[in-house]
């Protein structure tokens, strides 16, 4: 069955790359449902049900739901034809569970924007990106590739870069290197107004990265913090994801939000 363009498939060809992404799920108390998202022929989930075997499948393409279900036919799984960017995963998952997956490039950044507005679902998830946007995802300030999601994704969850994947272990072989990331969520509590005020402070510092912040964010400092702030002169790729939540938290101070 041949790959389709308009759904960006790219299918996994190597077992032991499989198996190794399979297995970097790590334990964690109160998880023990597995959602695979994008499980295409099956590579990756012929290694997820033998760790797991009530895997729940997400798949948009119904061909490849035909095939799922003949290839999977004796285990106890469940395939839902459905856009993972479109449902609502309260309704299908009541508890926690790991989000895995051979994620098409483009959609990545969606999924993970999904993933943060429904975190308390989603306490870890390992994945394959195009390598630029998982360096993008566990970056840290100073570098290049640090930004929105670097940011936004590092204030909710640990990130590990786990390895690159060639070109080759794949059919078709996409023009790109891929990689494997593992997203665990860290132990913190934001309030609402503050992750809106870091939202748009993010947004706002990385959309003109180049400029200093007293001239990025002007709209939300201005009349509140003096000019010459420390945080206001620096570039975004200058502070870490403390900074930005320390900025964003004097932001609502000053402006008197609850």
């Amino acid at each position: 069955m041949k790959a389709k363009k308009s759904l960006g498939q790219h299918f996994l060809i190597q077992p032991a790359i499989a198996s190794r992404i399979a297995n970097s799920l790590i334990n964690m108390d109160g998880v023990e449902q597995v959602v695979e998202v994008g499980p295409g022929k099956g590579m990756l989930t012929q290694f997820l049900l033998e760790l797991y075997p009530t895997l729940i499948m997400i798949e948009t393409d119904r061909d490849m739901i035909e095939l799922l279900s003949e290839r999977f036919e004796h285990q106890g799984k469940q395939i839902i034809h459905a856009n993972f960017l479109k449902i609502d995963l309260k309704s299908l998952v009541k508890k926690p569970f790991s989000l895995i997956g051979n994620f098409p490039y483009n959609i990545s950044s969606q999924i993970l924007f999904k993933m943060l507005d429904n975190r308390p679902l989603i306490p870890q998830m390992v994945g394959m990106f195009q390598k630029e946007v998982a360096q993008r995802v566990a970056s840290g300030h100073g570098s290049k590739t640090y930004g929105i999601l670097s940011v936004l994704m590092q204030t909710f969850y640990t990130v590990e870069y786990l390895f690159s994947v060639a070109p080759g272990s794949f059919s078709p072989p996409p023009k790109v290197t891929s990689a494997v990331i593992r997203l665990v969520a860290r132990p913190v509590q934001i309030e609402p107004s503050l992750e809106k005020m870091l939202r748009n402070v993010v947004k706002l510092a990385f959309g003109q990265r180049r400029k200093m912040l007293r001239n990025s964010i002007k709209s939300l400092w201005t009349g509140i913090l003096p000019p010459d702030d420390p945080s206001l002169n620096k570039r975004p790729e200058q502070l870490s994801v403390t900074d930005f939540l320390e900025l964003s938290r004097r932001l609502i101070s000053l402006q008197g939000i609850q």
